[in-house]
């Protein structure tokens, strides 16, 4: 049966859908006059920020663009294909940003009418992200590829797109970082100033950093994590393409088109399980929001294995080979569901790590930041093991299919089934900023204390949800990686008559090679929160020269000059966010035009481990302080807000802010990115 079709039929329903959200959404109550005028200062403040953010991100993208038209090989269709990447990522940010700003306010007003209402609406905010993103991203790989006459061409039309998720990955990391140093240095400056030393609440209307915070957490978590995940899908979608091509022998162009058709059936899951989110309205006080949103994500799971059980059976089934790699998908899916409840396990309230974090809150700052660090490397642990399993499984389930290239292709395939569930764990990223700008404004515009202990619910589940989308990102990234590592050692082999794919680690310049890739993550991860550092440095100076100027904003006499903080940040963030990017960017090529091809294959491999190591430590560890805080500040047998645990709990969550919001997810943008430059750029360390 032929399944090409469903591409873009299943774009068309999204788009439909998400439609549909949007007008739900806007139609819903806004609240009051003081919820909308704290809302609208919110919005023009993220616009702001991103109109300048994406106006510096342009003119380094156009240079980029430029250099690779002349050094590129394939002539025009790298810079045209880096383009449109570029700006499809931009665009899937700025409907995630665009989504939440409106959704924060309604979140908020709806909390008034009880818990059910809420989370429709912060869940169907982040939804139309999930889903919007999910579907640029399906069709745009598809456009290019039929574009670039991938229907006489297909094996060649896959390697001619490998730049489009280049420029994904390139608007994605300043987006990230730009919007990562934002959200974190204002955050961190309200925290430290307004929490800590004038012992006022968070959220509170006389902070100066308040609505920058606020602010912050669009432009990192919305706007920032939209290009992302957006990069993530096409780069991901791109690399088993790519790997498709050895196969065309035995499936012809359903082997390349297989993860498209794939994704496509995983957004019609993703609907289903989206408009499955409810809560029960019978007791509040024992509602756990987590537990709606994992039916959900269960339905969508149980959704996507069906349908890629018809699919593996449709399109790469020859001499039963269909049932080995269904198999492969299946392993991804479960890959995705166990990585959810690890990092759930590490970052959610109810757990152990998060309850010991906040007991040895008791002690002072001191032992909160040591327990929450030891927790971050714990949490390594089993998330390598997943992955580890993940691999060796789908690549032997590919290898007993007996076809050439099919142990490789097993692992793209699972890589397919993990990323089927992708538009339902973005929809419940988005949602955690949504949550928390609600709450922000509720607290703010001074709602009852039956609002704020909604919003509050909800706000402590959003810190979940996004710890959860981060090591959801990790894990396909690293089975990502693989598949771009494979299809590089593929492509250099093509190019190099000598190379044969093996990467000899006791050759100095390869050993050098790896021993660069790791120290590139541990330097990328000092920049970025470093940058941080920086940043917040301007918005203390700033909230303390308030306080100091102007008594009246204490004795609520006077309001604050929240703009001052919010241009301060906007240019702090894109001021910091340059020297980390262009290291990511330029350091890399130096390496393979100077080492070469076996060392850069070193170089990528082992920059890919260390990178997601990382990146899991400052995740986890990050979203386990700041749950720590919340389960204080909710008082679940804690002394509650301005009591000492909860002071030496905000130092906790300050410090993982930077680590959890702009280096973690940072790096594993970074990965991805090595990777597909090292594909765009094969021929310059051949």
């Amino acid at each position: 049966m032929d399944l090409l079709f469903m591409v873009p039929l299943a774009g068309s329903i999204t788009i439909c859908v998400t439609v549909y959200l949007i007008w739900y959404i806007f139609r819903a109550d806004r609240g009051d006059e003081e919820m909308q005028s704290i809302a609208q200062a919110i919005r023009e403040g993220a616009m702001a920020f991103l109109k300048r953010q994406y106006t510096t991100i342009a003119l380094l993208a156009i240079i980029v663009a430029v250099v690779l038209g002349v050094i590129s090989k394939s002539g025009w269709y790298t810079p045209v294909s880096f383009i449109c990447g570029a700006l499809c990522s931009a665009l899937a940010g700025f409907i995630g940003m665009y989504v939440s700003i409106n959704a924060n306010l309604r979140t908020a007003a709806a909390a008034k009418k009880g818990l059910d209402a809420a989370i429709k609406i912060s869940f169907r905010g982040g939804a139309v992200t999930g889903l919007s993103v999910t579907a640029l991203s399906l069709l745009g790989v598809a456009g290019l590829f039929y574009g670039f006459d991938g229907i006489n061409q297909p094996e060649r039309a896959p390697l001619l797109i490998v730049a489009y998720g280049f420029g994904a990955s390139f608007v994605a990391l300043f987006a990230q970082l730009g919007g990562g140093i934002y959200t974190k240095a204002a955050d961190v400056g309200a925290d430290l100033v307004g929490k800590v030393e004038a012992g006022i609440p968070e959220d509170d209307p006389r902070n100066p950093a308040v609505v920058a915070d606020l602010v912050g957490d669009n432009v990192g978590d919305c706007a920032g994590r939209g290009a992302d995940l957006f990069e993530s899908t096409a780069a991901e979608n791109i690399g088993a393409m790519i790997l498709g091509v050895a196969l065309y022998p035995a499936f012809g162009i359903n082997g390349i088109m297989f993860p498209l058709v794939a994704r496509a059936f995983g957004l019609l899951a993703s609907i289903v399980g989206i408009f499955c989110v409810r809560a029960d309205e019978t007791n509040v006080k024992e509602n756990n929001p987590m537990k709606y949103l994992n039916i959900g994500y269960a339905i969508t799971s149980v959704l996507a294995i069906i349908t890629l059980y018809f699919v593996t059976d449709q399109m790469i089934n020859k001499d039963g080979s269909g049932i080995y790699f269904f198999g492969c998908a299946l392993v991804g899916i479960v890959t995705s569901y166990l990585f959810v409840l690890a990092t759930q396990y590490y970052t959610d309230l109810n757990h152990r790590p998060v309850k010991q974090i906040a007991e040895s809150c008791h002690t002072g700052p001191a032992t909160t930041i040591i327990s929450g660090f030891a927790f971050g490397l714990e949490s390594t642990a089993m998330p390598v093991i997943i992955i580890s399993a993940a691999l060796l499984i789908s690549h032997w389930l590919g290898a007993k299919t007996g076809l050439a290239g099919g142990g490789v292709y097993g692992t793209a395939v699972a890589t397919m089934g993990m990323l089927s569930t992708c538009a339902y764990i973005l929809a419940m990223d988005t949602f955690g900023p949504i949550t928390d700008n609600a709450g922000g404004i509720a607290e703010m515009s001074q709602q009852p204390s039956s609002v704020r202990y909604i919003t509050d619910l909800l706000d402590g589940c959003g810190n979940t949800t996004k710890a959860i989308t981060k090591g959801y990102a990790i894990g396909s990234a690293a089975l990502a990686t693989f598949i771009l590592f494979a299809a590089y050692l593929d492509e250099v082999q093509v190019l190099s008559t000598g190379f044969n794919r093996i990467i000899d680690i006791g050759k100095p310049e390869v050993f050098v090679g790896g021993f660069l890739g790791a120290m590139l993550v541990f330097i990328f991860t000092s920049t970025a929160i470093r940058a941080v550092g920086k940043a917040a440095q301007y918005v203390i100076k700033e909230v303390r020269r308030q306080f100091a100027e102007n008594p009246g904003i204490m004795a609520g006499t006077a309001k604050p000059d929240y703009a001052k903080c919010v241009d301060i940040v906007t240019v702090g963030a894109l001021k910091q966010m340059v020297l980390p990017g262009l290291i990511v960017v330029i350091f890399p090529i130096l390496v393979g035009a100077i080492l070469k091809a076996e060392a850069m294959g070193a170089f990528l491999m082992i920059a890919t481990v260390a990178g997601i190591l990382m990146a899991l430590t400052l995740n986890n560890g990050g979203g386990a302080w700041d749950n720590a805080k919340k389960r204080i500040e909710l008082g679940e047998g804690y002394a509650g807000k301005g009591s000492e645990a909860h002071k030496a709990s905000v130092v906790g969550d300050t410090v993982g802010d930077p680590f959890k919001d702009t280096a973690g997810p940072s790096i594993h943008v970074l990965i991805k990115l090595l990777s597909t430059i090292t594909l765009v750029l094969a021929a310059l360390f051949v």
